[in-house]
């Protein structure tokens, strides 16, 4: 019998090294003993950024498969299972793909240190050399210049996402210090389509690609998307589009509509494609509706939302949402990774809800214990208790204000674990 995804994973986490040292040396060496699958890919679109990569991706395939064509889709972290990591031609990778390709790539590595995300990008390029598709969308993990999958000499496309601050640690205190690691997606002539940015981050994306001859097409300069009378309006040089506004909730899916839009028309596809960008996008756990489970059981007359937004971009999109939403009292369940500058996104949340019941993420080593999450509430004015778990959460806020409406939130990780549980 075929040894599980799940054991083959875990044997992969076990080859993490001591050290972290960012370098693609590993990735490189790993491809070499697997037979350079990274050559063998349909053409890449690599997406690099802070917030907004996922659902931009999302809104580009569905442009894409709208027309008949069929994408690979590389994305990280998952929420329930591993599988949703890697899309075969448009349909989540099946247990026994998933088995054979970990276990090629563990049976090439052997005993040598590697990451687990280096090992297991390794194993989504081969599943992709294995599997004919039209496109290969691929999800930048952290950062860009190191990432496990800037491997791709020459890429069809690049994309940078807006960029704000998350994981210092690794790439930068500062929005120009993280720029220009995600800048390092930048490829010598090949175009890249640039979603609105800070000033610093844009001079910073700007003067890499001149030095690479890249072209860019940027936000602001080379195209244009705002809503007018419930209608998304994107404009380039090409000409104007009247579309639907994103089916993906919340003001900040504009500009990422704007940007899967401005790379559907630099891929040379037309209205069908942009209309199906905005009205058949799938991505869970953002600003995602849960109406059917137990959750929704125990929330009674509340409405429920979920959402995995973790750094302060992410709160200010989150507020920005619910500001946007009929007026109702808002609660928030919310666990969050202890390596999140949780004040920060916990500040623009404070000025639109009205508490907050911290929880502990199951099963993470990470997590911020509940008490602490409440603390940091409290620090930015947010009146906060604990729950033991995230049922209880709803169940306490249900009973003490029906009819509200309750977003659980904070982490992608708390959000896997909402819809695992939840069904």
């Amino acid at each position: 019998m075929p040894v599980s995804s799940d054991r083959l994973l875990a044997r992969m986490l076990e080859l993490h090294p001591k050290l972290i040292d960012l370098t693609l040396d590993r990735v490189h060496r790993l491809l070499e003993a697997t037979g350079h699958p990274e050559r063998a890919l349909p053409p890449v679109i690599h997406v690099a950024g802070t917030n907004g990569k996922g659902s931009t991706l999302a809104m580009i395939r569905a442009g894409l498969e709208a027309g008949g064509e069929t994408c690979h889709v590389y994305t990280s972290p998952h929420l329930a299972r591993f599988h949703e990591r890697i899309r075969l031609a448009g349909t989540l990778i099946a247990e026994d793909a998933l088995s054979q390709i970990l276990d090629d790539c563990l049976a090439a590595n052997g005993s040598t240190p590697i990451t687990f995300f280096e090992i297991t990008t390794v194993a989504a390029f081969l599943a992709f050399a294995r599997t004919p598709a039209d496109w290969t969308l691929l999800e930048v993990g952290l950062g860009g210049r190191l990432d496990a999958t800037n491997v791709i000499d020459s890429p069809r496309l690049t994309i940078i996402t807006p960029v704000d601050l998350d994981h210092q640690q690794f790439l930068g205190e500062t929005v120009a210090a993280i720029a220009g690691e995600k800048a390092g997606i930048l490829k010598r002539g090949v175009p890249c389509v640039v979603a609105p940015q800070h000033e610093d981050a844009l001079d910073v994306i700007e003067a890499r690609a001149a030095k690479l001859g890249a072209p860019l097409l940027v936000h602001g300069q080379h195209w244009h998307v705002t809503t007018e009378h419930g209608r998304l309006v994107y404009q380039d040089e090409d000409g104007l589009l009247d579309l639907p506004l994103p089916v993906l909730p919340g003001p900040h899916q504009v500009q990422n509509a704007g940007t899967a839009l401005a790379a559907l028309r630099a891929l040379g596809k037309g209205d069908a494609a942009a209309e199906a960008a905005m009205t058949r996008a799938e991505w869970p756990a953002r600003m995602q509706r849960l109406r059917h489970g137990p959750l929704v059981e125990a929330a009674g007359s509340c409405e429920l939302w979920l959402d995995g937004g973790h750094n302060p971009a992410g709160g200010r999109a989150v507020a920005a949402t619910l500001r946007g939403m009929p007026s109702r009292p808002t609660h928030l369940v919310c666990g969050m990774l202890g390596t999140k500058d949780v004040q920060g996104y916990l500040a623009p949340l404070a000025q639109v809800a009205d508490s907050l019941t911290a929880v502990t993420i199951p099963d993470s080593d990470a997590t911020l214990p509940a008490d602490v999450t409440a603390g940091h509430a409290r620090a930015v004015g947010l009146p906060a208790a604990t729950a033991e778990t995230t049922l209880a959460a709803v169940t306490q806020l249900a009973a003490a204000h029906p009819g509200a409406r309750l977003l659980i939130c904070g982490s992608l990780y708390l959000a896997g674990d909402v819809l695992k549980e939840n069904g």
